[in-house]
């Protein structure tokens, strides 16, 4: 039976948050003597510590309450407050599926608590029998999905997602950063059936706003008041979050944007069958290919050499380079250095 109160660490359940100036006035018209900020600027005023027109856009399109949604300093300000409200450092463990993406383990490490690695099959897929003596253990609070998953593009089968959330007390994350690139339904429309699932998405892959480092989170409600609870008052700035109104803003070039994406990955795919040093081309649900070559690391080299900048993935995945999708010029001049290498 799933418990939230047992699950978060008491200091946590316990802690009064730290109430700001904008906290305690929210309006936007007056004579601001209340948070010592300089009287003169553009930026000189301290942004909204609740994110509440970015969160009100989000909520218009996706169809979600604002009260479902957390706006974090990237996913990885995300990732690392979940493992601060339900992991009690030297005790509780976290599951995750390798190979995966490497913030869950360098978070898991910061803040004490064991990362126990699960490893994916030959086809990258969860393998549920081997979480028969996992599911149980009380210390485990955390299990970690990247879906679509970082390094190896691929989406996890929906009913092995299914089992984990039925079966499993702890509280499951699933990191949907590639989503958009997918064409799968969002696993956050199902926060409000399962009380233990968060749900990460981003603006910087398919939104195209990296720099402006901004994560979402979509929980229930009382998990959402948590990450409120524990979060830096003032985690996203003002500047990040005009970007991702922004973006909203402009539904029509993301989409624009994301077809081309998705049409150049198909170029790429088919090109890479005819380069005779790649030996496997792995399937892809994201806006990257992971490939097998016959020689990562020298292949890599070389390509950088020409200044091409791929991943080398060797040391998780034997032999594999990541290869991002560019744009169309960047993806033919890859093209032509991969058949020139010998």
């Amino acid at each position: 039976m799933f418990n939230l109160e047992n699950l978060v660490r008491q200091n946590i359940w316990d802690l009064k948050p730290y109430s700001s100036a904008r906290d305690e006035f929210t309006g936007k018209e007056g004579i601001f003597l209340d948070a010592n900020e300089n009287p003169f600027g553009i930026l000189n005023r301290y942004p909204d510590p609740h994110q509440r027109e970015l969160k009100s856009k989000l909520s218009e399109i996706k169809s979600v309450k604002p009260d479902n949604i957390f706006i974090g300093n990237g996913s990885d300000e995300v990732i690392d407050l979940t493992f601060r409200i339900f992991c009690n450092p030297s005790k509780d463990k976290a599951i995750t599926f390798s190979p995966t993406y490497g913030m869950y383990s360098v978070s898991a490490n910061i803040n004490d608590v064991e990362m126990i690695e699960i490893p994916l099959d030959e086809n990258f897929q969860i393998e549920t029998k081997l979480l028969t003596d996992f599911l149980k253990n009380e210390n485990i609070k955390l299990i970690f999905l990247c879906s679509p998953n970082n390094p190896t593009a691929n989406l996890f089968r929906k009913s092995d997602i299914l089992f984990i959330l039925k079966n499993f007390n702890g509280i499951v994350f699933i990191d949907e950063a590639y989503n958009d690139f997918s064409g799968e339904k969002s696993w956050m429309y199902e926060v409000e059936k399962y009380p233990n699932l968060i749900v990460s998405q981003t603006f910087s892959k398919a939104f195209g706003l990296a720099a402006a480092r901004v994560g979402i989170a979509y929980s229930n409600r009382e998990i959402i008041k948590l990450f409120n609870k524990v979060k830096p008052p003032y985690n996203v700035s003002e500047l990040n979050q005009k970007a991702a109104i922004n973006a909203l803003n402009n539904l029509e070039e993301f989409e624009i944007q994301k077809k081309l994406i998705l049409n150049e990955k198909k170029n790429l795919i088919k090109a890479f069958k005819k380069i005779r040093l790649i030996k496997k081309i792995f399937p892809s649900d994201a806006n990257f290919i992971l490939v097998e070559v016959t020689n990562a690391n020298g292949i890599y080299n070389q390509l950088v050499e020409q200044k091409i900048i791929t991943r080398n993935r060797h040391s998780i995945v034997n032999n594999c380079i990541r290869i991002t999708v560019g744009t169309p010029n960047e993806n033919q001049k890859l093209i032509q250095a991969l058949q020139k290498i010998t």
